[in-house]
């Protein structure tokens, strides 16, 4: 004997068709055609090879084995009001874990504030946080957010990019460097200068490339040192070892403490945007917005844009 191919809505209608009493009020309530509740609960007979119910042009009336089913189909009514309730639920308390990629300069950033304020006020998720200059693949290694910071973004219909902030940047060296090996007036006169430069995540070095209105400079100092770190250039721009790239935000501490000076300020680098990156599905999970929406106003009141 074959046995039946039974679906749990269809059951699920029978009870709600028991409770309203009629396949009109049970239309009322679920929404669907009386016809569609008539031809799903004849169709579920059919599966069983039994009657459930007898109608009448007044009222339905329960057969032996439909009274037995009912008692089935309620309970999977009731299965399914639990996960809707816990759906929502979740919607509406983040649970669960959230996969975070930040970029190794988190702190100059701002992104321990984010960390904190989110874990202050988000305590149920657990946060899982990578700290790397390489650009994670969100999907396969199960990220749920990637923080990153790029003039741009190179094109990816599985993502989702949403930029967060600019940062604006231009060229710094310490005192005592331009000290030593003088202070450049000319974007050319930067090659007879030492650069600190940055590696891209490609692993390719990037040139600098200064615009001053319409005026555009592109090269790479006679003398430089690489690295995926932004954050080492930094301190190697204030111990002297060079000039280096950096956004307004970065250099704005060691600046205001004599350790770092704008050269060249008519001349800016390419703005770099701090993106958020999410894998390009259509519904995210609570704890992702409630991320987002912590990152964005934690950021704008931190880098408050001019």
């Amino acid at each position: 004997m074959t046995a039946p191919r039974l679906y749990a809505n269809d059951l699920i209608l029978f009870a709600q068709i028991v409770d309203a009493g009629s396949f009109t009020r049970a239309s009322d309530t679920t929404g669907l055609p009386k016809s569609t509740l008539s031809r799903r609960l004849t169709d579920l007979e059919n599966q069983f090879g039994e009657r459930l119910m007898q109608r009448t042009t007044r009222r339905l009336v329960l057969t032996e084995f439909g009274e037995r089913i009912l008692d089935h189909a309620r309970r999977l009514q009731e299965e399914a009001e639990a996960a809707t309730a816990l759906a929502l639920h979740r919607q509406a308390t983040p649970h669960g874990t959230l996969r975070v990629s930040l970029p190794p300069e988190y702190k100059a950033l701002a992104l321990d504030s984010v960390v904190y304020e989110f874990r202050t006020r988000y305590p149920a998720v657990r946060l899982e946080l990578d700290l790397s200059s390489r650009r994670v693949d969100l999907l396969a290694e199960r990220f749920d957010i990637a923080i990153r910071a790029a003039t741009h973004l190179p094109d990816d219909s599985s993502l989702v990019a949403r930029r967060v902030t600019t940062l604006h940047s231009g060229l710094y060296a310490s005192p005592d460097y331009l000290k030593s090996s003088g202070t450049p007036q000319e974007p050319s006169d930067l090659f007879q200068h030492s650069g600190l430069m940055l590696l891209g995540s490609n692993g390719e070095g990037q040139p600098w490339q200064l615009t001053r209105g319409k005026e555009r400079w592109e090269g790479v100092p006679a003398q430089a040192i690489w690295a995926n770190s932004l954050g080492l250039q930094q301190s190697l721009a204030a111990k002297g070892l060079g000039i280096v790239g950096l956004s307004e935000r970065f250099a704005e501490g060691l600046e205001q403490e004599g350790k770092l000076k704008r050269i060249l300020p008519d001349w800016s680098l390419p703005p770099t945007a701090i993106w958020c990156v999410t894998p390009g599905r259509r519904l995210l999970p609570q704890r992702t917005l409630a991320f987002m929406e912590v990152l964005k106003t934690v950021l704008t009141d931190v880098w408050r844009e001019e």
